[in-house]
This record gives structure tokens, sequence and C-alpha cells, in this order.
């Protein structure tokens, strides 16, 4: 771990407590928001992460969206009921069920951009464009270092 970063000072919170409420803060907020429409706020990420990326294996779902595979698993069967999402045999696996978004799904995701845009708005309101360029550089900054040391830690090192 590097040690070369700055501390807060005396008192201050750390950095990683500030980040911490701010995603409860985003999280509560987007459940208000998306409730309405029938999702929280975990569904909604699964669901954006299907339209950015595409089919995926309920385990590459999981992971991209930051739950736990059984947690996913369980998510996956409520959205495929619902039908939000289509799972089908992967070509060269047919034990492997990739889930992939319906046009019920997509129409959804439509739906919910005006309420998570109005989150996103008020989250920025009050920074200088520039400013939220830095705030959004040093998010995906911290997103790529953290993930970068988790993949390290899951990864076996040669001895």
């Amino acid at each position: 771990m590097s040690t070369s970063a700055e501390q807060p000072a005396t008192g201050a919170p750390l950095t990683l407590y500030l980040v911490k409420r701010l995603e409860l803060a985003i999280r509560a907020l987007l459940d208000d928001a998306l409730r309405p429409l029938g999702l929280t706020t975990l569904q909604y990420t699964a669901l954006t992460v299907l339209e950015a990326s595409g089919a995926l294996s309920s385990a590459q779902l999981a992971r991209r969206s930051f739950l736990r595979p059984q947690t996913m698993h369980e998510m996956v069967l409520a959205l495929e009921k619902r039908g939000l999402i289509e799972r089908t045999p992967k070509a060269d696996n047919k034990r492997v069920l990739l889930a992939s978004l319906t046009a019920a799904g997509r129409a959804l995701l439509a739906a919910c951009a005006p309420a998570v845009g109005e989150v996103e708005r008020e989250l920025l309101a009050d920074l200088s464009p520039g400013q939220r360029a830095t705030f959004r550089e040093g998010l995906q900054h911290g997103v790529l270092a953290l993930g970068t040391l988790a993949e390290a830690r899951r990864t076996p090192q040669d001895s």
C-alpha cells in the first residue's frame, strides 16, 4: 500500500469515509427516485451494466455490479421474471447463461434517466465545469487504482 498520499488534517475525516458517505447519500436518493419505477439502485446498476457491456454471465454481472454471485443470481431471476432481461445459452458453453436487456429493460432504463439525471445534476450543481472534470477524474483514478489493487489481491502471486 502506498504511504505517499497526504493524510487529512488532524480531526478531518478520511477520504474513504467521505466517499462512503457520498455513496450512501446517492444510494438513498436513487432508491427514492427509482422506487416509483419499480427498481432498486442495485437492480438499476445491473441493468446499466448490461446496457453498457452487452450479454454477460451472472458471475460477470455480479463482479461488474459489485455484488456477491448469490445476490446477483437472485436479482437475475427477478429481473428475468419481470421481462427486463433474458438469458440465453453461451454459444461455446451451453451451461453458461448470458443475460441481456430486453426491449422492456431498455425502455425502463430510458424512463429512469430523468430521475437519475436529477440526482447527478444536484451532486454537481455548485461545481464549475473545471471542478466537475477534476471530480470525475479523481473518482475514475480511485476506481482504477483500487480495482487494480483488488485484482492483484485476487490473483495468486508467483513465489
